[in-house]
Parts: C-alpha cells; structure tokens; sequence
C-alpha cells in the first residue's frame, strides 16, 4: 500500500508579470515531486489567478505562497503585503473563479494585518493514500527491563579498593539470603 508522508512548502516571491509563470513552474515541480501530478493544473492555475490579481491591484507586490499536503487535501495559500487590498471588492472576480475551481476556499487576514487568501484540493479516490504510522513511544515497561537475577560476578567486585575474591560457594550463600 502506498503510503503519504504530510508536505509543506514556502516560497516568499515580489509579484511581477514574468515571475507569475515562473512561480506556476516551480509549484508544479513541488507537485510531481510529492506524486501529485492531477493537483498540478487546477493549483497553478488557481495561484497564477492569485499572482496576476496581487500583481493588477496590489502596490506591496510582496507576497507568500504556501501548499499544505495532507494525505487527502491540498492546501494552497497565498498571502499578501499590501494591508489596503480589499479582496472582496478588489478581488471579486478572482475569487469567483478560485471558487468554482476549487473544493473550498476563504479568505482571512493575519496577525499584521495582511490578506490571505487560500484554496483547497482533494486529491481523487485513487490518490488518497494513509499517512505514514509514527512509531509508538516504548512504554515504561518495555523501556525499563529488570534483570531477574544477578550474575554471580556482580557480586564479587572489588572492595574498599582492593580485590576481594569470593568463593563460588560464598556466593552462592549470598544469593540465597538475598532470595
């Protein structure tokens, strides 16, 4: 069974109309990369949407693009500089369009005050794979095994600095009092 190790990827870009397309390519890379070729079309087309919109009315041209992989989802959010973009209105036709290509989308600001604007993708039911298990930690049991009984060497160690040497039957004698 195959199996999806969760993914994130971050690229901090300055928006112009030549990066849009070289901001698609290298997305789609990180796509094939994490085995996600169907993603490829709808997520580049739906962030180059994004860019070209940040790029026409936006004055920060700064931006933040961000994938989020699940195993089941793909998260693709690109955030913005400019605190004076209004999306809902500057926007509007952008995200009409991110809407009807996507699985759901929204649009929130952050802790600065900035604008992020972000869809989600399903991947299709023959794609959706489990993640990988992490290993259970040992339990206190398992981590800590006690010997049942001690060697007869461990109790013939040397004493006080010097070497004490004890009799088989000595010891022996010891180990049963200890019992």
């Amino acid at each position: 069974m195959k199996t999806a190790v969760p993914c994130y990827y971050h690229l901090d870009v300055e928006v112009s109309p030549e990066r849009v397309g070289q901001v698609g390519r290298i997305l789609a890379a990180h796509l094939r990369y994490w085995n996600l070729e169907d993603l490829v079309e709808p997520v580049c087309r739906g962030a180059e949407m994004l860019l070209r919109a940040i790029d026409e009315h936006a004055t920060d041209k700064r931006t933040s693009i961000e994938l989020w992989w699940s195993g089941q989802h793909l998260i693709t959010a690109v955030g913005g500089n400019d605190h004076a973009l209004r999306p809902d209105q500057d926007l509007r036709g952008c995200l009409a369009r991110i809407a009807a290509m996507s699985h759901g989308w929204g649009c929130c600001a952050s802790e600065t005050g900035s604008k992020i604007i972000w869809f989600s993708q399903r991947a299709r039911a023959g794609q959706r794979v489990p993640l990988v298990p992490k290993a259970p930690a040992p339990t206190l049991r398992e981590g800590l095994q006690t010997p049942r009984e001690l060697p007869v060497a461990a109790l013939a160690g040397p004493a006080d600095g010097a070497e004490s040497l004890l009799r088989a039957d000595t010891a022996e004698a010891l180990l049963e009092q200890a019992r």
